[in-house]
């Protein structure tokens, strides 16, 4: 039940936050809004405030925003004409749909921002395994040793050794460390080792050869510096996303490391057990998702208005109707079997013997 509830709650935000970028753009473009849904089917319940009827559907999977003239094909009066959709200029066209996905961002940056100063438990920067012929080992470095700079670079959290290390590369770096309360020089020489990356490839970097104690604290950033690490960590994630479809159509990642609605839910479930903080952090990341793939140049998502926009913009030509239409069935149904795939995959992730039988038929 938590679960499932968490999961609806998680969608909601996520979806309202998203239509509602489309709402406000559309308003501040002066389009009428004839109805905001969030989620469809049969209506739960309804109010009609100004033109604008304010929805809640039976089915908590999407929803929607209907703009005046959004298709192009109502017969409208000269003076709705002029507040609708399909008779503004592209570039206000394009910019209410990019709202959407833009709110998602937004919402991941606040969220961020706020958790950041609310403050995180991270790594303190104490060393605990000394791995044997490494750098560190060699130039003296010893279990218990507190990091205190590296080429007189203050270190506060274990990040900022990885993060100072890898820009100094091969390069020989004075490290100051507290031992027994004395504070020890050591000059260590980082050494180019392969590791792998989350996918599995083999990447250039530079280790001292040390791991983490273990110890933890709360680090709480103040505003302009939350701000800033709120933005960064939203590209970060929004990068990520985007490397991870590139590397999916390469085949380098199996498309069974995608997760649908169960998987979500299941997560969400997790996080609301955890706690209020990783329950809103999953959020963030679903949100940029969400973002993410609305952006890509598939018709029915925003992506896909935009795209014809663009053409729209180097043509001076609007697309046929028909061609958007056909093009948005198209769309539509790609977009419906990758949900039905990552069904699929959620359903034999829960590794039910039954069901994961009756999948050996097809495989």
């Amino acid at each position: 039940m938590i679960t499932l509830i968490s999961f609806i709650i998680l969608l909601s935000i996520l979806i309202f936050v998203h239509e509602f970028g489309h709402f406000l753009a559309a308003r501040i473009a002066g389009v009428g809004v004839l109805k905001f849904s969030l989620g469809f089917g049969p209506k739960i319940i309804g109010r009609k405030i100004g033109e604008t009827e304010y929805v809640l559907s039976w089915i908590p999977l999407g929803g929607f925003v209907k703009l005046l003239g959004e298709s192009g094909t109502e017969e409208l009066s000269p003076e709705d004409e002029k507040r609708s959709f399909f008779k503004q200029a592209v570039w206000k066209r394009m910019l209410i749909v990019l709202a959407g996905p833009v709110f998602n961002f937004l919402l991941a940056i606040l969220i961020f921002f706020i958790v950041l100063m609310y403050g995180l438990p991270t790594l303190t920067p104490d060393v605990g395994d000394v791995q044997k012929e490494s750098a560190a080992f060699e130039a003296g470095m010893v279990q218990g040793d507190k990091i205190l700079s590296i080429d007189g670079q203050k270190i506060i959290i274990w990040e900022d050794i990885r993060a100072v290390i890898a820009k100094t590369k091969e390069k020989k770096v004075e490290v100051i460390v507290e031992r027994a309360g004395e504070k020890k020089p050591l000059s260590i020489k980082p050494r180019l080792s392969k590791a792998k990356n989350i996918f599995g490839e083999e990447v250039p970097s530079y280790l001292m050869g040390i791991a983490p104690s273990g110890k933890t604290m709360i680090e709480r950033r103040y505003p302009w510096d939350a701000a800033i690490d709120s933005v960064y960590k939203t590209w970060e994630i929004s990068k990520l996303t985007v490397i991870s479809v590139v590397k999916m159509l390469e085949g380098v990642i199996s498309p069974r490391t995608l997760g649908g609605p169960i998987f979500i839910a299941q997560v969400a479930g997790a996080q609301v057990k955890e706690g209020i903080v990783p329950f809103i952090l999953f959020m963030a990341i679903l949100s940029i998702n969400l973002g993410v793939i609305n952006l890509f140049p598939i018709p029915v998502l925003d992506g896909g208005h935009i795209f014809f926009y663009l053409i729209e913009i180097v043509t001076r030509r609007e697309i046929n109707i028909k061609v958007k239409e056909i093009s948005q069935q198209i769309g539509f149904a790609v977009l419906l079997m990758l949900m039905l795939f990552v069904i699929f995959i959620d359903i034999e992730r829960l590794n039910i013997k039954f069901i994961n039988d009756i999948f050996k038929i097809f495989k």
